[in-house]
C-alpha cells in the first residue's frame, strides 16, 4: 500500500532532487522481501531472534546491526527512491559512512546483478536519509543491501506511481549459506555493504546468505551454537579465530563449537578459515591455524567427508598483500575481494557437490 511518507514521519522530507510524484512502500510490505535477517517486525530489523542477544554484551548491540540484511523486489520503475531511519547515530575511524551506515543499490539478478549507488547520511549526526537510483523503465530485480556497523529502525522503498512492483527473483541457492565470524567476517572495514566477502560471495554464486559476524563478540559459545544449529543451511562457514582473546581460548571453545553444530546437522557441508593478516604476528597466527586445523583433520579422521579448512594466509593472495587493510587488521575492498576470490572455488564446489547428492 503507497502512502505520503512525510505525513508519517517529517524527518524523511526530502529535497527537488526526487521525482515530483513518488509511490511509498514500508519495505515489510509484500511483494518486497527482506533476507538476512532474523527478526524484521516494525522497527526491530535484527540478526537474531530476542532470546539470543544475551549471549554476551557485544552481541547485544551487534544483533541490532543489519549486516546481511538485503531488502529485494522487482519494478519496472525509471527510479527507485530511497528513505532510511537509522537505529543509531556516529562514527568510526577507520569505516566510511558508507560501510558502517550506508545502504548500497544492485540492479539485476541471476548473479549478473550490478552495482548502482550508495545512499548514505550526510554526516555522522544525520539520523535519517534519502536517495534516488535511476534505472531504465522495465521490469528489474532491486537488492538494497543494508548497513554493516548500524542497525535500522525504517526502511521505505519509492517507486513511479504509474509503475509495478513485484517480488524478487528467487536466488538459485535459496537455503541460505550461514557466515559465523569475526568484525571480518560482519563486513568491517568495507566502504558499503556489498563489498563485505559474504556479500561478494552471494552475487557470484546466486546464493541467500546470513551473516552472523560480530565484532570481538563471536567466540563460539554453546548458546550460539545451540542458535545456528537448528538453522536451515546449505553450507556453514565457521570463521571466528580472531575473536579468542588467545590461542588457548581458541582452542578451548573451535572443537567443541564444530561438533555441536555437526552433531545436529550430520551431512552439513562446513568451511573453516583461518584468520588472514598472517603476517601481522606469524607465530601467534600459524598456532591459531593449527587449532583450526585439528579440528578440521580430527573431523576427517574420523570419517567426516563434509568439512573443508582453508589457510587464512592465503586469503590475501602473495601480491602485495600488505595492500588488503585499513589498519594492518580489517580489510579494505581490496582484501575482501581477495578473500572472496580465495574462498569463491571451494564454496562452488561444495555446492554443486550438495546439489549432485
Amino acid at each position: 500500500m503507497s502512502f505520503k511518507l512525510t505525513e508519517i514521519d517529517p524527518n524523511f522530507a526530502i529535497d527537488s532532487t526526487f521525482p515530483d510524484e513518488i509511490a511509498w512502500f514500508n519495505c515489510q510490505e509484500p511483494p518486497i522481501e527482506i533476507f538476512g535477517l532474523a527478526v524484521c517486525e516494525g522497527e526491530n530489523f535484527w540478526r537474531l531472534p530476542e532470546d539470543y542477544h544475551q549471549i554476551n554484551q557485544g552481541i547485544q548491540t551487534l544483533a541490532k546491526h543489519t549486516a546481511g540484511g538485503r531488502i529485494r523486489f522487482r519494478t519496472d520503475s525509471p527510479f527507485v527512491a530511497l528513505a532510511v531511519k537509522l537505529l543509531n547515530t556516529g562514527l568510526m575511524v577507520h569505516m566510511p559512512l558508507t560501510g558502517k551506515s550506508g545502504c548500497d543499490i544492485y540492479l539485476g539478478a541471476g548473479g549478473k546483478s550490478v552495482y548502482k549507488m550508495t545512499a548514505l547520511p550526510v554526516d555522522n549526526l544525520t539520523q535519517s536519509y534519502g536517495a534516488v537510483c535511476f534505472k531504465k523503465p522495465e521490469m528489474e530485480d532491486v537488492t538494497v543491501n543494508l548497513p554493516l556497523y548500524n542497525g535500522i529502525k525504517a526502511v521505505y522503498i519509492g517507486i513511479s506511481p504509474k509503475a509495478k512492483i513485484a517480488s524478487p527473483t528467487p536466488y538459485s541457492l535459496t537455503k541460505p549459506i550461514v557466515y559465523y565470524g569475526s568484525s571480518i567476517t560482519q563486513g568491517g572495514c568495507a566502504s558499503r555493504p556489498g563489498n563485505a566477502y559474504p556479500a561478494i560471495l552471494s552475487r557470484w554464486l546466486d546464493a541467500d546468505y546470513l551473516n552472523l559476524g560480530f565484532s570481538g563478540s563471536a567466540k563460539g559459545e554453546p548458546e550460539m551454537a545451540e542458535y545456528i544449529a537448528q538453522l536451515e543451511m546449505s553450507v556453514f562457514v565457521m570463521d571466528y579465530d580472531y575473536n579468542a582473546k588467545t590461542k588457548e581460548e581458541l582452542a578451548a571453545t573451535h572443537q567443541r563449537f564444530f561438533q555441536q553444530i555437526r552433531k545436529a546437522n550430520p551431512s552439513l557441508p562446513v568451511i573453516m578459515l583461518s584468520k588472514p593478516d598472517f603476517a601481522k604476528d606469524p607465530e601467534d597466527s600459524a598456532a591459531r591455524r593449527e587449532i583450526i586445523r585439528n579440528t578440521y583433520e580430527q573431523a576427517k579422521a574420523e570419517g567426516d567427508e563434509n568439512v573443508w579448512f582453508v589457510d587464512g594466509e592465503l586469503l590475501f593472495g602473495s601480491l602485495m598483500p600488505d595492500s588488503c587493510t585499513v589498519d594492518g587488521i580489517h580489510p579494505n575492498d581490496l582484501g575482501f575481494m581477495r578473500m572472496a576470490e580465495t574462498v569463491r572455488p571451494l564454496l562452488a564446489e561444495v555446492i554443486d557437490r550438495s546439489r549432485r547428492k
